[in-house]
């Protein structure tokens, strides 16, 4: 593995509970690492800890399985061949795109130089701008520009800390996924922090849902939408609800009992005995809920949601719990109005009743 996060522990002064406690996480070179989670879960403490800008006070992080940080030992971050993207881009406004760029490779002969920023422009999309300044640029542009910066010493490990939080949605999704061809050009290995799920999915081939200092689930985006380790990746990741549900063994199949009616055919289900009394709660997307004017399940619309080509419904059952749908958008009902609905899943995940 190329980076190596083990049983790592980042406490600050002062605060009795650790800002990263117990992290474990491996990336492959080449790969783009995503830490996603709510404010203050960790994240950043992390990506600095494993920059050398946060001291370590447990476990260790290996690059290129050679310790750079641990509660004995931290390679100065200088000497760990990092290149990092901050929120805020950090571009020096009085230098010139081309002087921004040449910034960290200063080292090098004035024509080496030329030549690597030339490179590295052309490879973020924008060759021939070397004599521009930061303030005639967009913010898309100078993101890029902070990126072919980092990109130009040559790196072994890009850290990218929120790049986009000061763009629109627009621009984020669409620069997410060109930062993401830029990275694969470069052949680049990078961690890269965010707290847009939508951000992770476009750009990361690994994401890690953090909470608390925890490091909850590190997995693709696939395994973390319909696998999530724990209720917390299941209730951050994509829209959702936990619906009450009791497993009966039928046969040689599992059936879950719910509000919704029995979830019958199921690939993957545990044994009633995973809970007492087989009750436990399921996790129903609201892409596994399917809007059937034939169901014989009702359920009354009391909030909708206008997302272009779909609605998302938050529907109430007669039994008073509530799921979530996406309906074509031309399907439009009335707040207040019932509708036929059916679950429609292959699995289910199960999490101790709540």
């Amino acid at each position: 593995m190329f980076l190596e996060v083990s049983q790592l522990e980042v406490h600050y002064a002062g605060r009795a509970q650790a800002a990263v406690q117990g992290v474990t996480l491996s990336l492959k070179a080449g790969d783009i690492g995503v830490l996603i989670g709510p404010s203050g879960c960790g994240k950043t403490t992390l990506l600095r800890a494993v920059a050398g800008l946060e001291p370590v006070t447990g476990g260790e992080i290996r690059l290129t399985k050679s310790v750079v940080s641990s509660a004995t030992l931290s390679v100065p971050p200088e000497l760990r061949r990092i290149g990092m993207v901050f929120q805020d881009y950090a571009l020096f406004p009085h230098l010139s795109v081309g002087r921004n760029v040449a910034f960290g490779i200063h080292q090098l002969p004035r024509a080496e130089q030329a030549a690597r920023v030339a490179e590295v422009l052309k490879l973020v999309g924008l060759e021939g701008s070397e004599h521009r300044y930061p303030h005639e640029l967009s913010g898309g542009q100078q993101q890029r520009v902070a990126l072919a910066r980092a990109l130009a010493p040559r790196p072994q490990l890009m850290l990218l800390d929120e790049p986009f939080s000061n763009l629109d949605v627009d621009l984020r999704e669409r620069l997410a996924h060109e930062v993401r061809g830029i990275l694969k050009a470069a052949g680049a290995t990078a961690l890269f922090v965010t707290h847009d799920q939508f951000e992770a999915f476009a750009i990361g081939d690994v994401i890690g849902v953090m909470n608390e200092g925890h490091l909850h689930q590190w997995d693709d985006a696939y395994t973390l939408y319909h696998r999530p380790a724990t209720r917390f990746v299941a209730d951050f990741i994509g829209h959702g609800v936990f619906a009450p549900a009791t497993l009966v063994q039928r046969g040689h199949n599992v059936v879950a009992q719910t509000p919704l009616g029995d979830l019958t055919d199921l690939d993957e289900c545990p044994l009633p005995s995973s809970y007492p009394g087989g009750e436990c709660d399921v996790l129903l997307r609201a892409d596994d809920i399917v809007h059937d004017d034939h169901a014989p399940v009702q359920a009354q619309i009391v909030r909708k949601s206008f997302r272009g080509s779909e609605f998302l419904y938050t529907l109430r059952l007669a039994s008073g719990h509530t799921v979530l749908a996406h309906v074509p958008s031309h399907h439009d009902h009335a707040l207040g109005e019932w509708i036929g609905i059916r679950a429609q899943v292959d699995h289910v995940v199960t999490f101790p009743r709540g």
